[in-house]
């Protein structure tokens, strides 16, 4: 099923949850909306499953304007953070709750419904546990239930409200990689919201990355980290760190000094140079693009994080070293940045490039 969202406006009062959204979701792609608190992911989200009525716009499954029609009538399926299960109730009957009482449905017999039930349950890889209630079992299986009782409908759409978010971090990666597995297996149009960055570019085909209600962008997950198109995005997605240069004819300056880095396409003017750790490499102090002194090391995984102030105003910068470069806190060091994004007044889409000596090897 795909869904088209076009200029979908959310106003609580004077806040502006949704700012003329428009996203074309792909039947059958697994797409995540990422964003801080109050992006208005979870707002989007309840408004494609008919939970929030928008102020504005129109959301269509399919060639079908849905934007009035009832929750029932979208037939979507929903997973909440806090699983949402009928504590009373074994897990069996959980799941079979949409199918005895949803509107709108042929009913089914109870040895139907049975069948189905522990199809899901295999599915869901829960077999032998339909006779246990939601107590009984762990966070992760719970949510595996939550899953299986909105699939259970053949819902159009899926949609999950930060499935994982309630489930320490070892169970959430072990349940990523079964979720993308089911969802490969049933094909649905998932959507799916989360503020958990690794976890929306390891699952999804494309992510959506919203901020202060607007959709900054729209790609996937290479393309979210390699080009971002804002400031914000290249913030939020990933490690960075940034300086203020003035652009000039192309050329970047810090501090009265041109970057030996390549031409920088925004115009003439105040701007910023952000920079990921990873590639930001330590020389000499004479031979860098910046200099700096390292006041700071700490490991990270197989690397060091080191912090190195730069500048007058002793602006920061961070980098990813190997555990066998020696370096200590207090040297003066030379940087030289491999990759980087340019944006003039933290407002102009980034232009990606690589230094001028990368370029001509």
């Amino acid at each position: 099923m795909e869904l088209k969202i076009k200029n979908l406006r959310k106003d609580y009062g004077n806040f502006p949850a949704l700012n003329d959204v428009n996203l074309d979701i792909r039947s059958g792609e697994l797409i995540a909306l990422l964003g801080p608190s109050g992006s208005g992911k979870t707002t989007l989200l309840r408004a494609i499953a008919g939970l929030e009525s928008p102020d504005g716009g129109q959301i269509f499954f399919g060639d079908r304007d849905a934007s009035r029609q009832s929750v029932q009538e979208r037939n979507v399926g929903f997973v909440f953070q806090h699983y949402a299960l009928f504590r009373h109730m074994k897990i069996l009957d959980n799941i079979a709750f949409g199918l005895r009482f949803g509107q709108g449905r042929k009913r089914k017999s109870e040895a139907e419904i049975r069948r189905k039930v522990l199809e899901l349950l295999d599915l869901v890889q829960l077999n032998g546990l339909e006779g246990r209630y939601p107590s009984q079992l762990s966070g992760g299986q719970r949510q595996r239930v939550a899953l299986a009782r909105a699939l259970a409908i053949e819902p159009q759409v899926l949609l999950l409200d930060e499935p994982f978010g309630a489930l320490d971090a070892q169970v959430r990666k072990g349940l990523r990689r079964w979720l993308r597995q089911i969802h490969d297996e049933t094909g649905h149009t998932t959507v799916f919201v989360t503020h958990d960055q690794e976890e929306a570019m390891e699952l999804s085909d494309r992510v959506a990355v919203l901020h202060k209600g607007g959709l900054q962008q729209v790609g996937t997950p290479d393309e979210i980290y390699d080009t971002p198109a804002t400031p914000f995005v290249y913030a939020f997605i990933g490690d960075s760190t940034s300086l203020p240069v003035e652009v000039h004819n192309g050329e970047a300056i810090f501090e009265g000094r041109t970057l030996r880095i390549g031409r920088v396409d925004p115009p003439d003017g105040p701007g910023r140079l952000h920079i990921r750790p990873q590639d930001v490499s330590l020389t000499t102090p004479a031979e860098g693009v910046v200099r700096g002194q390292i006041i700071g090391l700490r490991r990270s995984g197989g690397y060091r994080r080191a912090d190195i102030s730069v500048g007058v105003k002793h602006d920061r910068v961070e980098a990813l070293l190997p555990p066998e470069q020696e370096v200590s806190v207090g040297d003066q060091v030379g940087l030289e940045f491999r990759r980087y994004a340019a944006f003039a007044d933290d407002k102009e889409p980034p232009k990606l490039g690589l230094a001028r000596e990368k370029q001509a090897a």
